[in-house]
């Protein structure tokens, strides 16, 4: 194997697939980068059995020269700082005796060990006939208006999940980790023949959709018992699903509401934001919201810091009131991705789930359990 490549190619490509290099894996080869050399181009591939991820780089003038085509596996984490410090544009990369890497530029030389390419497990990255197409910029306002609320509790692995419902042309897409819900509904452009629900790792999606880097691309998502990959320009990503039963939220969203306030998201959050000043952690960052007539008032209180109170003006459905206490955190969360100016919160009663969503755009449901403070 022997090429002549444009650092800044390389580069790119590397960082993409050292997402998914494994540190901690029994399997030696796993730590490193596999490397596979036709004259179409250059494929690197990188897995930790939870995640696969691998980019193809085409044979373009620009972009490199090939003398030899083969295979070889480089420990990823030495070819990755080797790469980014050298200072030149184009780098040189040659496989001798099979298992001698040289990398080279004008004034360095680097000889590193590498690893048989048979020492690579076997990984099925296939496609499915019918894929299903989102948008890149709709795909990452999906993870990262639902992502967040996931839970880190491994006691409870559906939870810690991404939950995609899909049904003819209709996406619906949740996260709980059971004190919070998110929510959000997408209408793809194409009927889908099958019924999907499946439990992605969140923490995974939330990777993939850190690498789509242009939104006027289309995401390809193909889904099979055990796994999902997603298909984006020439990378390709593939993530093991979750066993279990992820739970049936639509129980949680209240029918009919006793109140209905209309407020601006950005004064709301930044009211909250500062009432929860003299909140502390081990109370939850409790804050508590109490209407009368037209106005709101959040008022938080600790006994070693002191208390605080601020009022705003909202409107109102109903000559109807509310006292009642949520975490700060958890609802500066859900206001921080709503997609509207204005947002409306439902009140059912003072134990009861308060509910968030957009007046503008209301495809997003954000939903948050009360705390009890007495």
């Amino acid at each position: 194997m022997k090429i002549k490549i444009k650092k800044e190619t390389l580069l790119e490509n590397l960082n993409k697939v050292a997402k998914a290099l494994s540190t901690k894996n029994l399997v030696p080869a796993l730590a490193g980068i596999k490397f596979d050399l036709t004259k179409e181009g250059l494929t690197l591939t990188a897995s930790d059995n939870d995640i696969t991820i691998r980019t193809f780089i085409p044979n373009e003038k620009d972009n490199m020269e090939i003398e030899e085509e083969g295979s070889i596996i480089i420990q990823g984490r030495y070819i990755l700082d080797i790469v980014r410090k050298l200072p030149d544009k184009m780098i040189n990369l040659e496989v001798f005796d099979e298992l001698k890497v040289i990398i080279s530029t004008a004034n360095s030389e680097y000889n590193l060990n590498g690893i048989n390419k048979n020492e690579y497990p076997n990984i099925n990255l296939e496609l499915n006939k019918n894929p299903i197409l989102i948008n890149s910029k709709i795909f990452k306002d999906l993870v990262n208006q639902t992502a967040f609320a996931a839970s880190t509790d491994e006691a409870r692995p559906p939870l810690t999940g991404l939950n995609i419902k899909i049904a003819g042309d209709i996406l619906e897409c949740n996260c709980t980790d059971s004190y919070r819900l998110a929510r959000k509904i997408l209408k793809l452009e194409h009927v889908i023949e099958t019924d999907y629900n499946i439990v992605i790792p969140s923490k995974n999606m939330i990777e993939v959709s850190k690498l789509l880097t242009d939104d006027t691309l289309n995401v390809e998502l193909h889904i099979f018992n055990n796994k999902i990959l997603f298909k984006y320009d020439n990378l390709l990503f593939q993530s093991r699903l979750i066993n279990g039963t992820f739970p049936n939220t639509a129980n949680l969203l209240p029918k009919e509401s006793m109140l209905k306030l209309k407020v601006k998201v950005a004064d709301l959050y930044n009211v909250i934001d500062r009432v929860s000043i003299l909140t502390s952690d081990k109370e939850k960052n409790v804050v508590t919201l109490e209407t009368a007539n037209d106005t709101l008032t959040m008022k938080s209180s600790s006994a070693e810091i002191g208390r605080v109170e601020e009022k705003m003006q909202v409107s109102k459905d109903k000559d109807e009131d509310i006292t009642i206490s949520f975490s700060a955190r958890y609802v500066m969360d859900a206001l921080k991705v709503l997609e509207s100016e204005e947002c409306e919160i439902s009140f059912v009663g003072e134990v009861n789930p308060i509910i968030f969503k957009g007046v503008e755009k209301d495809d997003l449901i954000q939903l948050v359990l009360p705390i009890r403070t007495y």
